[in-house]
């Protein structure tokens, strides 16, 4: 809104001339990164009250975790403050015509209302083990997955034609493939594991968020770079026009992110429940695939990848395969626990791997 009012007002008339700011990609991600830590601070007490009283809180689940039942009766859903605070401050400050951006908020949205009915079908059945099925979610998520792959191999495509089919490597120039046939099941998996690796980790207040500010911030700055082709050539990336305003929604989602955390700090007077963990993990899915940075997850990401993998390796190949536990306790941060870490220290030492990791994969723009 202000950007679009920006770029018809500021040239004819003189008083406005400061709209010129919304012309910079950086004045605008400011701006956006701002607008939505202020409007989760402001909002997010007014939908905890609202949550209590209507009772929309956390449901035990039987996690072998002692402290676990200190968590039960936290209002859940936090999502619902984060998500509409992003489609807010996107609104406010992005180019509503740039069809990558346009995408990042069908995924954002897609996920979040796939985690808002497991969330509503939890609180009902007042069992936290009791939201949507497996194989519910499952088709939910490879529906967006399928129509997000279909968009890109179309002429619809927001990808330069020469890169719509390639996946690059972190540290190598040019792609390692080249092939739709390679590339397409590789994004339908690539979407459907980096969206619920989210959700995994989210088991400790405060624990997903922060990581997920990392993720998004090194995504925005590779979506500011990538846009400019100056820099992406520079850097020897491929320049990917139009791709700059994605650093304005990963500003947006990085600072309601952080207003989040003012209440998701422990002890937590609200948890993102799946609203907002799917939300971030779809965000995070469509966002590497679309600055064709996949692998790069695999560095950015690697918190989320080591929590997904422990969850994974435990409960399909571990109790479904072998019929045992491979592990004490899974996921990652769970077994931490179980080692006789306080819950805090198992966070804040996660954020410090996390952080680790963001600075790794900024790394990777130089050593190529």
């Amino acid at each position: 809104m202000i950007y679009a009012l920006g770029k018809l007002l500021h040239p004819d008339i003189p008083a406005l001339s400061f709209l010129r700011l919304v012309e910079y990609l950086s004045a605008r991600s400011i701006a956006a990164a701002l607008t939505a830590t202020l409007l989760v601070l402001w909002v997010t007490p007014r939908v905890i009250w609202y949550l209590q009283r209507r009772q929309f809180v956390d449901q035990l689940r039987q996690t072998g975790i002692a402290s676990a039942l200190d968590k039960a009766g936290t209002p859940i859903m936090g999502g619902a403050v984060v998500i509409p605070a992003v489609l807010a401050s996107c609104l406010i400050w992005c180019n509503l015509s740039s069809l990558y951006l346009l995408l990042m908020l069908a995924g954002m949205l897609w996920f979040a209302w796939i985690g808002f009915l497991d969330d509503r079908a939890k609180m009902r059945a007042r069992s936290g083990d009791k939201g949507l099925s497996e194989a519910g979610k499952l088709f939910l998520q490879t529906a967006f997955a399928v129509l997000f792959v279909g968009i890109l191999a179309s002429p619809l495509s927001p990808l330069p034609l020469a890169e719509r089919f390639r996946i690059y490597v972190p540290f190598v120039k040019t792609a390692l493939v080249d092939s739709p046939w390679l590339f397409i099941p590789f994004v339908l998996l690539f979407v459907l594991l980096v969206s619920n690796s989210v959700n995994i980790t989210d088991g400790m207040d405060g624990l997903a968020i922060v990581p997920s500010v990392f993720v998004l911030l090194v995504l925005g700055v590779f979506a500011y770079l990538l846009g400019n082709a100056i820099w992406a050539r520079y850097l020897f990336y491929p320049f990917l026009s139009g791709a700059g305003e994605l650093a304005v929604f990963c500003s947006a989602f990085a600072g309601a992110g952080i207003g989040f955390l003012w209440f998701n700090a422990y002890p937590a007077q609200i948890f993102m429940g799946d609203t907002g963990a799917l939300a971030i993990g779809g965000s995070m899915a469509v966002g590497c695939v679309l600055l064709k940075q996949e692998a790069l997850f695999l560095i950015l990401g690697g918190l989320f990848v080591a929590e997904a993998l422990s969850s994974q390796i435990q409960d399909k190949i571990g109790v479904k395969w072998l019929g045992r536990r491979i592990f004490h306790r899974a996921p990652l941060h769970h077994r931490m626990q179980h080692l006789g870490l306080a819950e805090t220290k198992v966070v804040v030492r996660l954020w410090i791997i996390s952080g680790l990791l963001a600075l790794g994969a900024l790394a990777t723009l130089k050593l190529r």
